[in-house]
């Protein structure tokens, strides 16, 4: 198959390892963004082809694990009214809220809450949560809305058909990020370890690539656009260590295949006519200014929170449970293995934390790939 079998060639791969053999002068320490990469990473085996002084950080790039506890509250609260069909990504189902604002018995999280007679339900698309409130006039359709620059272009359709549709009984809950920003915040930390990147192909497909470069002249580390096949990411780390080794700190683009400087100029057009930037705070890591985005004012009366109390940010609890590290494990500080809960009170089917459960998180990696 075009695009797969050649990206999984075992021989390529082996050729591109030794590559780094030779060329590695000193240590050096990259960070994949996406949470894709991360299991192509662990999946494949490939840091384990690496030299032993190239070490790989997993970074925040799973949208679902870095989905504040207090908006998974928040859309717990809209599911339990009988009016509503919450609708969100099947990953989202089972993330575990901030539990300390509980009542006994009460959900933990959306799949629990479904189990105690909410309307729960996991769509592939935001559209399919459209259709639902096309075809349930008497009922409030919610759709729980994360993900990076990749999914935000779906959303922002969806609500944009809806005003076009007329619809008053369609809604988002809006908890999308983006990246540029995570990577500030990462490398204005105190305990940054990171000196270059593997950015996410897939949100620049959306978005381009030419948001990068302020990044890559402030903090003069190379950001390498990469795919999400095992040659794609060996590639891609080999770019990143050339530039580190010659000095030099530029965007690359590795997923030329899918990326173009410019993104898709239609799906940004979108996200800009129904979105705005704001401060967002990401699980584990803290409030990040800009990088959030939520409903312009044209598109107000389909935000979801006009349905929660008014102080709901600050009245539910945001606080991680104990012993799960996963702001550590979301801020490349900690590796998955580190969690002293890791693969015993923490499972994919007893997740202490959002990493556990998303199909791109890390721990979850872990456990299916290197359990031990």
């Amino acid at each position: 198959m075009k695009f797969v079998d050649e990206y999984r060639d075992q021989n390529q791969v082996q050729q591109y390892a030794q590559a780094l053999q030779t060329l590695m002068t000193r240590p050096w320490t990259i960070m994949e963004v996406c949470g894709g990469q991360t299991h192509s990473i662990v999946k494949y085996g490939l840091d384990t082809l690496l030299p032993p002084d190239l070490t790989l950080i997993h970074g925040p790039g799973c949208p679902v694990c870095v989905t504040s506890s207090h908006w998974i509250d928040g859309a717990i609260a809209l599911a339990q009214d009988p009016k509503v069909i919450l609708c969100s990504f099947g990953d989202m189902l089972r993330v575990p809220g901030s539990r300390t604002v509980s009542t006994p018995g009460a959900p933990a999280d959306l799949l629990s809450a479904k189990a105690q007679g909410a309307d729960v339900r996991g769509v592939y698309s935001p559209l399919d949560a459209l259709k639902l409130a096309q075809t349930n006039p008497e009922r409030t359709v919610i759709f729980f809305a994360v993900g990076f620059e990749t999914t935000a272009p779906s959303t922002a359709m969806a609500v944009y058909q809806a005003a076009r549709l007329g619809l008053t009984n369609f809604a988002l809950l809006v908890s999308h990020v983006r990246v540029p920003p995570a990577i500030v915040a990462l490398m204005s930390s105190p305990d940054c370890q990171v000196q270059g990147f593997l950015a996410a192909g897939h949100v620049c497909t959306v978005m381009g690539t030419a948001e990068y470069d302020p990044l890559v002249e402030t903090f003069q580390v190379p950001i390498v656009v990469t795919g999400f096949e095992p040659l794609d990411i060996m590639q891609g780390i080999y770019h990143c260590v050339s530039q580190l080794e010659e000095g030099k700190a530029i965007v690359t683009n590795q997923y030329k295949r899918s990326v173009k400087p410019e993104g898709n100029p239609t799906a940004r057009q979108l996200i800009d006519t129904v979105f705005q930037p704001v401060d967002r705070d990401w699980r584990g890591i803290g409030v990040i200014p800009d990088s959030g985005l939520e409903l312009r004012s044209a598109y107000q009366q389909f935000d979801a929170r006009q349905y929660l109390a008014a102080n709901w940010e600050t009245t539910l609890a945001t606080a991680e449970e104990n012993p799960c590290i996963s702001g550590l494990v979301l801020r490349g500080v900690k590796k998955p293995q580190d969690c002293p809960a890791f693969g015993t009170a923490c499972t994919p089917d007893h997740p202490l934390g959002a990493p556990m459960v998303s199909s791109e998180g890390a721990c979850a990696a872990y456990y299916r790939y290197r359990p031990n």
